[in-house]
């Protein structure tokens, strides 16, 4: 696996029924195939300062954005590979930096404030963001779902995700650990994410048309931090916005 990745595309949501997921399970045979992961159970940690400065940036809706996560596909031991990912919106692309690390070494750097132990234009990129946002960047929040992976069997650069079982927490922040915390779907929901580099397959734009399936605005973190910010106010809690 390379320890360096670079991404660029659009990734397109929709909110789908489980009755609609099952259709487009059909509706994808011969397009499309299971991704390596194919079934994972997705860990990610989002880096966030301690007044949330990064998410309420983002739920803004501004024309450029950044965020800063370490992922995990499954439950990750001290010395398993685990991706740090710098993600940049501007004017809809999405740009991803992706270095690849053992999990307690990218773990203790970011918890520590020193640097990430890897070199090149990436760590560069990393750096520079974790400098700018200065010392109180921090793990913030643990937010896992479990995930399906297509990719087309025609060779393009077209990618589909259906996440299901999205769960947060700010408590045992470790992509060590089990799955558990706040549910964000309802119990019918499944995310539907489209990746690509530019148009949609005639055959998807015909699934979604026929089924009524339009495009939403949908941030996990995002909705992970408004479900936050309630409770603190239910609660009394520290409020962050």
């Amino acid at each position: 696996m390379d320890a360096q990745m670079t991404f660029k595309r659009y990734e397109i949501k929709y909110m789908l029924t489980r009755r609609q997921a099952a259709l487009l399970r059909q509706a994808m045979a011969g397009h499309m195939a299971p991704d390596r992961f194919g079934h994972a159970t997705i860990r990610n940690i989002y880096l966030d300062t301690d007044s949330f400065r990064l998410v309420r940036r983002s739920i803004e809706k501004p024309l450029y954005k950044e965020k800063l996560r370490v992922r995990a596909y499954g439950k990750a031991g001290p010395d398993d590979e685990v991706f740090v990912e710098l993600k940049k919106k501007f004017e809809s692309v999405v740009y991803k930096r992706r270095l690849v690390l053992p999990n307690h070494a990218a773990m203790e750097a970011l918890k520590s404030g020193q640097s990430l132990p890897a070199q090149g234009q990436i760590a560069r990129e990393i750096e520079a963001f974790r400098a700018f946002y200065g010392p109180t960047l921090r793990p913030a929040m643990f937010l896992s779902y479990e995930r399906e992976a297509f990719y087309p069997t025609d060779g393009t650069d077209f990618r589909v995700t259906l996440d299901d079982n999205l769960l947060w927490r700010t408590d045992h922040i470790d992509l060590g650990t089990s799955c558990w915390g706040t549910p964000l779907l309802k119990g019918d929901e499944v995310l539907m994410e489209l990746k690509t580099p530019g148009g949609i397959p005639l055959w998807m734009t015909h699934f979604l048309t026929e089924n009524k399936i339009r495009r939403i605005s949908y941030s996990k973190y995002g909705t992970a931090y408004g479900q936050l910010l309630a409770a603190q106010n239910v609660t009394g809690g520290k409020r962050y916005a």
